[in-house]
């Protein structure tokens, strides 16, 4: 993760430069600030609906735009989700948030302390640390003990604080709520393209190449065996056309995410391997995003290693009409 800012308080009259993402409430102090509060995971297009409004009203005024926003996860914490969660890890989303025109993210740790914390005192402190001049929330937004913060106590606290209070009006895509669960979902049925649709881009899953079986290699078909946040959420098992980037360069790939059947007997954790293609450098140790553009098939065991060579040049030659489509 990212280190905080060098300097632990922001001047109090604020000077718009690069996103500055700091890691505890405790670490800032800004002065008429435009905020929003949520998870904001995947960024996704009802979120960007919210991020929007907040950082054009925020410039106009030339005041700072600011997320305050949580890790872990809260419905990790109350209620113990143990499987890969995430759409987006906290230093991804935080940039996603920058190019939104966010100017401050603050990555707030959560525990059951603050989920018990009444929504009247987390405000006072959101307040002497930021001295709100507008709160800009979602739809179905609340907070503190029991939810008791929603919009109408929440303006009732902005009337006696002085911040005037927003709320952004849901955003549907066929006949849906936009959420972060539904695009998890999407994911969990290898939906990629339907789940890039929700996000505005294609989901992406970032890795450092580590020493696999080098089984590919010995296929025909080398491969990149990524070593991917244990937390983040991946795509159904099933294989994908993608585009990998590292470094300065992009590919296009065929990435294989499963427990490979035709070779396991016993289950293994899920692997993520990506073929690229007209490729084949040592990367080892390189981090390599993958973009996932569209899923081929599933995942599936094969009679013999020789009907695998063949489906895999299948697969990469039908990848290649997509990457060129």
């Amino acid at each position: 993760m990212d280190e905080a800012a060098s300097s632990p308080l922001l001047p109090m009259v604020f000077q718009r430069s690069l996103m500055q993402h700091f890691w505890s409430l405790d670490e800032i102090r800004l002065d008429n600030a435009w905020l929003t509060i949520g998870s904001f995971d995947g960024v996704h297009i009802g979120h960007q609906k919210v991020l929007r409004e907040l950082a054009a009203g925020a410039h106009q005024q030339g005041m700072p735009a600011v997320v305050l926003t949580f890790y872990p996860h809260p419905a990790i914490v109350l209620r113990g989700h143990d499987y890969p969660f995430y759409l987006s890890p906290p230093n991804e989303k935080a940039h996603l948030l920058g190019e939104l025109g966010i100017d401050v993210v603050i990555t707030h740790p959560f525990n059951k302390a603050i989920a018990a914390t009444a929504a009247q005192d987390f405000m006072n402190k959101l307040h002497q640390h930021l001295h709100i001049q507008h709160l800009q929330i979602g739809y179905d937004f609340a907070l503190g003990k029991n939810r008791d913060g929603n919009f109408e106590t929440l303006s009732s606290m902005g009337a006696t604080m002085g911040f005037s209070v927003r709320r952004t009006n849901p955003l549907n895509s066929d006949g849906q709520v936009v959420s972060s669960s539904r695009i998890r979902f999407l994911l969990g049925a290898g939906q990629v393209a339907e789940a890039a649709t929700l996000l505005s881009r294609n989901f992406a899953i970032e890795g450092k190449v580590v020493l696999g079986d080098q089984r590919g290699a010995s296929l025909g078909f080398p491969t990149a065996n990524l070593d991917i946040w244990a937390e983040q959420a991946i795509p159904a098992a099933g294989v994908y056309v993608c585009r990998a980037h590292f470094g300065s360069q992009t590919w296009g790939a065929v990435t294989n995410i499963g427990v490979r059947p035709t070779f396991e007997s016993s289950p293994v954790r899920p692997r993520v391997e990506a073929h690229l293609l007209d490729f084949a450098d040592d990367i080892y140790g390189e981090s390599i995003q993958l973009e996932f553009i569209q899923r081929l098939r599933g995942e599936q065991r094969f009679s013999d290693v020789a009907a695998l060579i063949l489906q895999i040049g299948q697969d990469s030659q039908q990848a290649r009409k997509i990457l060129a489509a």
